[in-house]
């Protein structure tokens, strides 16, 4: 029997992945395929490498401050275009360039370049803003995929990283090739279905609830659990697919707040 995991998005709280994941190593449970959403592809991806959860632990509080505290450019640019051409270019606040290096630089010293290099079956959902649909970044493309063109393997690690947590407003949208993908929990926040499809004949899904909202809650706090109210009604049918679910309760730690991974 194979087993597989899926790691949800939630921003920095997904650093708890490694946990998770320590845990299973230390009940004999093996994992045979793994996918993760934004935050949860940053830890997945780190594992079907090769990384021990408490490596992963390790280098996610090394890096955390750089994951988010990247070169910014404005919300919004082009409002002498917008006179002109009467278009205004939306933009996220941080560039990602620090994420899709950083991972790179972890990947190489693996001697991996491309997904198509992790020996472990992985899966990355992200949504491309062009056409609005979802594309799967993976080592391979399972047999009975009925649209192929939806898999993308030839994609470096650190780029494949970046286009699953473009998260909207936060992070520029990640240009690769004809695409400019944002944030994958945006239609799969937990990407059950194609850890299925991958071979898992058992999926533990691996998700995370916000805070409660109250007089104490900041802009953050609101727009995690708008989030997650929204990801939640989503991942229904992902989360019915299956087999045990795992709910993570993190203590008002926000999207980008590092301050906990010290």
């Amino acid at each position: 029997m194979k087993l597989g995991i899926a790691l949800s998005g939630g921003g920095i709280r997904g650093i708890a992945h490694a946990g998770v994941l320590k845990a299973l190593e230390d009940n004999d449970i093996h994992i045979d395929v793994i996918g993760g959403t934004s935050a949860g592809s940053l830890i997945g991806v780190l594992y079907a490498m090769g990384y021990t959860p408490y490596y992963i632990y390790t280098l996610f509080k090394k890096y955390s401050k750089e994951l988010v505290e990247i070169s910014s450019r404005p919300i919004i640019s082009g409002i002498s275009g917008f006179m002109i051409n009467k278009k205004i270019e939306i933009k996220g606040l941080k560039t990602g360039d620090s994420i899709e290096k950083i991972y790179n630089d972890i990947s190489y010293k693996k001697g991996i370049r491309r997904m198509s290099q992790i020996e472990m079956p992985i899966v990355i959902p992200t949504v491309d803003i062009m056409n609005s649909k979802e594309y799967i970044i993976t080592n391979k493309i399972p047999k009975d995929a009925y649209d192929k063109e939806q898999y993308i393997t030839d994609i470096t690690v650190g780029k494949a990283v970046r286009a699953s947590s473009s998260f909207p407003a936060v992070f520029c949208p990640c240009e690769f090739k004809n695409h400019a993908f944002m944030d994958g929990g945006a239609l799969d926040n937990v990407p059950v279905h194609e850890v299925k499809k991958q071979g898992a004949d058992k999926v533990i899904a691996v998700k995370f609830d916000a805070d409660e909202i109250n007089e104490q809650s900041n802009i953050m706090d609101i727009v995690m659990k708008t989030i997650d109210i929204m990801g939640n009604k989503i991942s229904e049918e992902s989360l019915e697919m299956s087999d045990l679910i795992i709910n993570v309760k993190t203590d008002k730690v926000g999207l980008l707040d590092t301050r906990e991974t010290r």
